[in-house]
């Protein structure tokens, strides 16, 4: 794909079709990534928490330096989101959700795990995204009513509908979560581990919910998160079919306090185990006689 923006009157005057401007997106987010790629290969060391937060702003200044302009030429009226970890509703108009280094933490340590992810929302509703994985160089892309797609291929969720036989996968918002969220995230996973077939546990959001959309995975469930965090995979999810609610159930909005994405034929299977409560699951293993 090619790493110039298109300059095109239509895009420069922010009258492009939302088509159009997902291409364009995908162009910025791919310039982005390579610039970040070439920063990949050494851990990068720090003792402090002081020194981790310059690390990871050093890499999205980089990314920033080249979608801030790029996106901006595309929307000139489009706000920015200027707190990646922000969560909630947006004011009214179209907003720009970026995460210009998603799993930045794994990218510091020599970990695949990271890409960059741009996402517009018109009156609270996420209409494009484009996620670039720089080490394999995969863009996902999904507009609001056109599908998903994997450099151009469409994606479809897995058309399973056992949670025992599904692979199934959670993330944290950030690592200083309050310890109630942290103590529901244990006991969640220690649900899906009597329940699925096998639990991923992993940062970040947006990658599981990839694999969600591809049909790799059957079902992500999150609790908390931002807007950067969840909105791009839960576009890309829901274009690919998936059944997107919280965790129990309910339609799901950037203010809601979990986040579930699945597969439709185990979206109530997942809700149900979400749902439990521990003596719960020792009432149904005795009841089934499953054991690990």
């Amino acid at each position: 794909m090619p790493e110039t923006v298109q300059n095109t009157d239509a895009a420069a005057a922010g009258t492009a079709s939302d088509a159009d401007l997902l291409a364009q997106t995908a162009i910025a987010v791919c310039a982005a990534g390579s610039a970040l790629r070439e920063r990949f290969g050494d851990m990068v060391r720090y003792q402090t928490r002081e020194e981790l937060m310059r690390a990871l702003a050093a890499n999205d200044d980089v990314a920033l330096d080249i979608l801030r302009p790029r996106l901006g030429l595309l929307r000139p009226d489009a706000r920015w989101v200027q707190d990646e970890l922000a969560g909630g509703a947006l004011p009214p108009g179209e907003w720009w959700v970026v995460d210009p280094a998603e799993g930045n933490v794994n990218h510091l340590h020599v970990l695949p795990e990271w890409a960059v992810t741009a996402t517009l929302v018109r009156e609270n509703q996420p209409v494009l995204t484009a996620v670039h994985l720089p080490l394999t160089g995969q863009t996902y892309t999904a507009l609001a009513g056109a599908g998903a797609h994997l450099d151009g291929r469409p994606l479809r969720v897995s058309e399973t509908t056992s949670l025992g036989l599904s692979i199934v996968a959670t993330s944290q918002a950030r690592p200083d979560e309050d310890e109630a969220i942290v103590r529901r995230i244990g006991s969640s996973i220690t649900a899906m581990l009597l329940d699925a077939l096998v639990v991923r546990t992993s940062v970040p959001a947006t990658l599981h919910l990839l694999n969600v959309a591809a049909g790799r995975i059957d079902a992500f469930w999150q609790f908390a998160g931002a807007r950067a965090d969840l909105l791009p995979g839960a576009l890309l999810a829901a274009e690919a079919g998936a059944r997107i609610s919280d965790a129990e159930g309910r339609p799901w909005t950037p203010q809601s306090e979990s986040f579930l994405a699945t597969a439709p034929g185990v979206h109530a299977q997942a809700v149900a185990t979400l749902s439990r409560r521990p003596r719960d699951h020792k009432q149904r293993i005795t009841s089934t006689g499953r054991t690990r």
